[in-house]
Formats: C-alpha cells, structure tokens, sequence
C-alpha cells in the first residue's frame, strides 16, 4: 500500500478512535450506578444505551437536539426501554455525574501509544472532535496523550460539528496545514470519513465497529496498521 508521503499534518478524531469511549463509559456507568443504588444490570442497561446513544449524537451533529437535549433523553429513553421507572431529579443526577467522572477512566485503544510515538517525530498531530470542549480536554490530559498533539479542535470552539466542512476548514486553519498536505483518521464513517473526503481531505477509516465500507475508502482494523500509510 503506498504510503502518503506528501502528508505533513494528520489530524485524529479522539472518542472510538483513540481514546476507548465505550469502555471507559462502561466503567463510569458501574460507578455511578453502584453510587446511586440504581439496581438495573449494566450489560442489559448498555445493550439498550450504546445505539440509543449512537442515534441522539447523530441528532446532535445534525442540529436537531441540544447539547442538554443529547444528554437527558439517551438516559431516559434507555430506562423506559428497559421499563425501569426512574424519576427525572435522578435522570439528572446521573447525567451531571456520568460527565464528572467519564474521565475517571481512560483506556485506549490497543497500539494507541505504539502509534503516536511513531509518528510524533514524522507529522504534526491534531485533533477534530464533535465532543464537548472540556471533556475532551480532559481526556486527552487523564490518558496522557494531549502531549502528541499540536491543535485540538472542538465542535464548540469550531461551532459546527463534523460531518460540517467548517470544523476541518477550522482545524486546518488552525494548524496551518492544507488539504494537500493533511489527512483525517477517525471511526465515523459519516462525521469522519465522509466529512472529511467531501471537502477534499484524504482520511484513514478505523474500522474498529468492523462495518461494510466501501473498497475505494481506506480502512484499517487495528491502530497500527496505519503504518501501511504513513
């Protein structure tokens, strides 16, 4: 596979893609769960929450919730999914205390770090994500990775979210980098791939959800197979 030498900036999407979302949003939920004596099975509770979860970002990218809006109706269209009866006073108590502690936690994926190292002293590193400013900030400090990266761009500094071509022409803007010279990396094949190669960026699908993609779209499975390309 023919590696992208012309490629001087790679930018990174942060949740599913480096940073291990689902797990770490697994172990805040135990917490949480165990602190407010909420008495559901947390397999049979994240069966009925992570596609729940997947639908209000898709929402939230699209403009069509709040951010308020994402975070009270994932939990309490997960609970009457699950017909457990919850009142709202602990809907939001459990909100505000999931987005205080996710960043207790911070796995990431397999070949994560391997990866950054090798490429820090070949790229400039950055990061375009759709989540909240301060949680991501927070993310990349917990997991020890805000060293490797240059720029970080939010969705709320950049004021649209991916898949909108104003938050990669933000990000490149402020690494002062170009789309010839860049390349996008990320899970999403919406927000991030798709995003990203309608405005002319070249993008790395990690395929980590192990979907169809198409056979034109460059795709690894694991991390470091992104050393095929860079």
């Amino acid at each position: 596979m023919p590696k992208q030498n012309k490629v001087e900036h790679v930018f990174f999407d942060l949740d599913h893609t480096l940073w291990d979302f689902d797990k770490n949003s697994a172990l805040t939920f135990d917490f949480i769960f165990k602190k407010h004596n909420v008495n559901t099975g947390l397999t049979d509770f994240l069966s009925h929450y992570e596609p729940i979860n997947l639908k209000y970002w898709k929402l939230y990218r699209d403009e069509k919730v709040t951010k308020d809006d994402l975070r009270y109706n994932r939990l309490k269209e997960t609970f009457d999914a699950m017909q457990y009866t919850i009142n709202d006073d602990l809907i939001n108590n459990l909100s505000n205390d999931y987005l205080n502690h996710l960043t207790s936690f911070n796995h990431v994926f397999d070949g994560t770090i391997e990866l950054l190292d090798y490429l820090k002293n070949k790229y400039k590193l950055h990061i375009i994500t759709n989540g909240f400013k301060e949680a991501q900030n927070n993310k990349l400090k917990g997991s020890k990775l805000d060293k490797y990266f240059v720029t970080v761009t939010s969705a709320e500094v950049a004021g649209v979210k991916k898949p909108n071509p104003k938050i990669f022409n933000y990000a490149l803007d402020l690494a002062n980098a170009g789309f010839e010279n860049s390349i996008m990396i990320g899970d999403n094949y919406e927000a991030d791939i798709l995003g990203a190669l309608d405005i002319g960026l070249d993008a790395i699908c990690f395929n980590y959800h192990k979907a169809e993609i198409k056979p034109e779209i460059k795709v690894v499975n694991h991390l470091l197979d992104i050393k095929k390309y860079l």
